[in-house]
């Protein structure tokens, strides 16, 4: 499988309301994330906690890795978006049968052929996929959306803020429905998924 990146700086013709239509609500995974890991009520925050209470072991869960998966599986042309706060998030996408024991490259975002990772810290952004990095001349920001076309084989990463700036787009060929996952770094990282519902 031939993965083609392009990556872009420019101001695009597009604000948020440009992706409604294809809009997912995402919810996280309880079951995949990692002990570490702790969830809000709703399943749509997730924070890196110094000390987390006891959560019971599960099949699906990542137990290496601070790493957790979302519960919907993405075809079709879907978009979502998100914040990060924190020094260093990376913002997932994998098939669902990524490892999920262990610290190998085989379950880590970005580090095998089963995911797309864009890694996100207060020094700006890089791209990994089958552990080779890509690196992107863009200003650090909080707000990312994605928009995936399944059947297309692209995945594109935007900034979200007055404007909507494309910066990678990732030309690939998609053999299964997807999952959105986030991966932590330090002590207090979070992410918040936002609901179209919630926007106004």
């Amino acid at each position: 499988m031939t993965t083609f990146i392009t990556c872009c700086r420019k101001k695009m013709a597009a604000t948020k309301d440009d992706f409604r239509r294809y809009w997912t609500d995402l919810t996280l995974d309880p079951d995949t994330a990692h002990p570490e890991l702790g969830l809000s009520e709703d399943c749509t925050e997730a924070t890196y906690l110094e000390h987390p209470p006891p959560v019971p072991d599960h099949s699906d869960r990542f137990d290496y890795w601070e790493e957790l998966l979302c519960q919907q599986p993405l075809e079709g042309r879907c978009y979502w978006d998100l914040e990060w706060r924190g020094e260093q998030v990376c913002i997932g996408l994998s098939y669902k049968g990524i490892a999920r024991k262990g610290d190998s490259n085989e379950t880590r975002f970005g580090m095998n052929q089963l995911s797309w990772c864009l890694d996100c810290s207060v020094f700006g952004f890089s791209f990994w996929h089958n552990a080779e990095r890509t690196g992107i001349k863009a200003a650090p920001s909080s707000r990312i959306g994605l928009l995936l076309d399944h059947e297309a084989g692209t995945l594109s990463f935007y900034t979200i803020s007055e404007s909507v700036d494309l910066i990678l787009r990732v030309q690939t060929t998609f053999t299964e429905p997807l999952y959105a996952g986030f991966e932590f770094s330090n002590y207090g990282d979070q992410v918040k998924l936002f609901h179209l519902k919630n926007l106004g």
